[in-house]
């Protein structure tokens, strides 16, 4: 008897995990254009764009040169520092920003950003171009490309 209960009781819990187990990974959409501008310098400015699941994000522009602030729920602010982690040349980010969410607690929680950067790769022709996706990871505590 002891033994049917345990295997009832192990069908039931690898059941119950399976079912409340986190969602696969999808994606949301917001838009990096048509942001509110908050600061505006000589030659920088930086841009409030709304984000996803409690997340914001401030485009930064200066020297030609665009980057992303990712800000948390709680008000604490990740630089990407595109600008220096990528590629140092005159740049500018994409018109969206992809989240990458999963569904934790009956909510979307985001895991991920992902937004096409686009860097000059010859400062005597800017037509050269090099594009790519830049991909930050979103844990609690921190965020990093």
């Amino acid at each position: 008897m002891r033994k049917i209960l345990a295997l009832a009781l192990a069908a039931f819990f690898a059941l119950a995990l399976t079912v409340y187990a986190d969602s696969p990974v999808t994606s949301v959409y917001s838009s990096l254009s048509g942001c509110k501008l908050i600061t505006r310098g000589h030659d920088s400015s930086t841009q409030a764009c709304r984000g996803f699941g409690g997340y914001n994000l401030r485009l930064e522009y200066g020297d030609s040169r665009e980057s992303i602030t990712v800000i948390s729920p709680n008000g604490q602010k990740h630089p990407l520092e595109l600008w220096n982690v990528i590629s140092s040349g005159f740049s500018s980010v994409g018109k969206k920003a992809e989240w990458r969410v999963t569904r934790k607690g009956g909510r979307l929680v985001p895991i991920a950003l992902i937004v096409r950067f686009d860097a000059s790769t010859d400062p005597s022709d800017s037509s050269k171009v090099t594009s790519y996706l830049a991909v930050a990871k979103i844990t609690p505590q921190k965020i990093c490309v």
